[in-house]
This record gives C-alpha cells, sequence and structure tokens, in this order.
C-alpha cells in the first residue's frame, strides 16, 4: 500500500507539472509565426553572440521552414533572424569549439537570449549537449540576398583577410 500510495503522489506531481509548465516553454505555431512576421530578417553579415540550444531527437524527419527534412546528424540549424539558406560559424565561447551550420529552419522561440538551434550533432561537436545550452558566437559566412545574390559575412572577410595576410607575409 505504502509502494502504491508513493506512486500515486509521483505521478499526481507529473501530471500537474506537465499542466503548468509548458513543453520547454514551446510557442504555438501561431505565436511562432507572429515572432516569424515581426522579426525583421537581418542580412547585414555581422556576428553576434547570444546562446545556443539544440533540438531533441523527437524532430527527425519533420518539415524544417525551408522545407527540407530536419536531419539530427545533419548541418541544420535555426534562427530567428538569419535568411534561410545563411551559412555561418558558430563558436562555443567557453572552450572555442566551432562548427558550420546551414539556417534551415525559424526558433528559437524559447528564451530571449537563445540565438540559435542546433542540430544534436553540431551540439555534441561544440561541446554543448551535456548541459544543453551555451554562450555562443554566430559568425554568418554567407548571407542570402532577396535578389538571389549572396553577401560575404564577417566569417567569410575574416578568414579572407587573414589569409591574404598569410599569404603576403604581413
Amino acid at each position: 500500500m505504502k509502494t502504491l500510495t508513493k506512486n500515486l503522489r509521483v505521478a499526481i506531481l507529473a501530471v500537474a507539472a506537465l499542466v503548468t509548465i509548458p513543453a520547454a516553454q514551446a510557442a504555438t505555431d501561431a505565436e511562432a509565426i507572429a515572432v516569424q512576421r515581426a522579426t525583421a530578417p537581418d542580412r547585414t553579415g555581422k556576428k553576434r553572440t547570444g546562446i545556443a540550444s539544440y533540438y531533441h531527437r523527437m524532430f527527425v524527419g519533420r518539415k524544417m521552414a525551408d522545407g527540407n527534412l530536419f536531419d539530427a546528424n545533419g548541418i541544420n540549424a535555426a534562427s530567428r533572424s538569419l535568411p534561410l539558406g545563411t551559412l555561418a560559424l558558430v563558436t562555443n565561447v567557453e572552450n572555442q569549439k566551432s562548427a558550420i551550420v546551414r539556417i534551415q529552419d525559424r526558433g528559437p522561440y524559447a528564451g530571449s537570449h537563445r540565438i540559435v538551434d542546433l542540430s544534436p550533432r553540431i551540439a555534441e561537436e561544440l561541446g554543448i549537449t551535456h548541459k544543453g545550452l551555451a554562450k555562443v558566437e554566430v559568425t554568418p559566412i554567407v548571407v542570402p540576398l532577396p535578389d538571389g545574390t549572396v553577401r560575404i559575412g564577417e566569417a567569410s572577410a575574416t578568414t579572407a583577410s587573414a589569409s591574404l595576410r598569410a599569404s603576403t607575409g604581413g
């Protein structure tokens, strides 16, 4: 009887938590769409710093904003402000590990300081799977523009100038 009472108490607490705490503070589809429409795309190519999180594996196979299916082992990422198709260098500020991602989805919608959601593979490469969140720098490499051209982002400009200095001995 004691075990049954304990199990019942745990079950009631679990249900209460589910009812009162929204799952990962997830936005409804309508809220997400409203945020997307209110957020102008940032096509400047400038670096930004904020918090990264990563997709749960339950999203595997679901359609992303660009129409492709989510791949947990891919380089897919989500951003509220970078245009879809942007290639960016994401660097974990704590350990300086970096990886290249392609913005293919919108989000994250949980937490105002989160600037990017990463695939589990990229999160693992950056060393953030244990904590779940990490302070990162997101530096665009290539940013698609509405007319079909691309803007070279800060990551490309920095790499190109470093290569030029190295090749000229400067």
